[in-house]
């Protein structure tokens, strides 16, 4: 990136949209300035509640050019992993605890040109994917527990950005960190200043009066 282009990328969450406008809606995440588009998949079984699928990104992806950030808060997310990158996704995040042989699954998703994530609920340790950090190119902190939108950041769970940073500068690694749930302009100077490098923001982005200006504000509240 260019000395003037923001450090820190915005994701808006598709999940918090107008999904019988979607088709605007994620056209408004480019014009805003936000850089990448979260898409928060759920299965009803992980996690309790049912979001979308395959088709449905496919559908959004002629609407947009920005990097599909999927989060595949799913089941044995290893069964799914060819249909999301065909429907166009460019990162593919899973869930530490929703797949056994993590190595194999994410090999899977890098075999097929995309870019593996993994995810930690609150309750997760960073330890529990401490063996596989270095196959990653995203580590996804949940910072509410997953399945809804709208809820309040859990500020424990801010400690495991301190922890990834650490980590990724004693073992020379070249993951981001981002982090999923309660981000919005009261929580994101904390966030940043702990060292995430994406944040992903639902409600806050599609209930601001002006889009454009709620991405400026929070580039504005994290610079650095």
């Amino acid at each position: 990136m260019g000395m003037n282009a923001p450090s820190l990328i915005i994701a808006p969450s598709m999940l918090a949209c107008d999904f019988s406008r979607s088709g605007e809606e994620i056209a408004s995440i480019a014009e805003s300035g936000a850089q990448w588009v979260h898409l928060d998949v759920m299965d009803g079984r992980f996690v309790p509640n049912i979001s979308f699928g395959p088709k449905f990104i496919a559908d959004l992806r002629s609407h947009s050019d920005l990097p599909f950030d999927a989060h595949l808060m799913i089941d044995k997310p290893e069964r799914y992993i060819d249909q999301f990158v065909d429907a166009g996704c460019d990162y593919i995040t899973i869930h530490a605890e929703a797949s056994l042989h993590l190595h194999r699954t994410l090999s899977l998703i890098v075999d097929r040109g995309a870019k593996a994530g993994l995810s930690l609920i609150p309750s997760a340790p960073v330890s529990s994917i401490d063996e596989v950090l270095e196959y990653v190119d995203l580590v996804l902190v949940m910072s509410v527990n997953p399945g809804f939108g709208g809820q309040s950041l859990i500020p424990s769970t801010l400690r495991k950005i301190e922890e990834l940073v650490a980590i990724r500068k004693k073992r020379n690694l070249t993951f981001l960190i981002s982090v999923d749930g309660g981000v919005n302009l009261n929580t994101v100077g904390e966030v940043v200043a702990c060292g995430a490098d994406v944040v992903v923001a639902g409600s806050a982005f599609f209930n601001a009066p002006d889009r454009s200006r709620f991405v400026e504000a929070m580039h504005q509240v994290t610079w650095r």
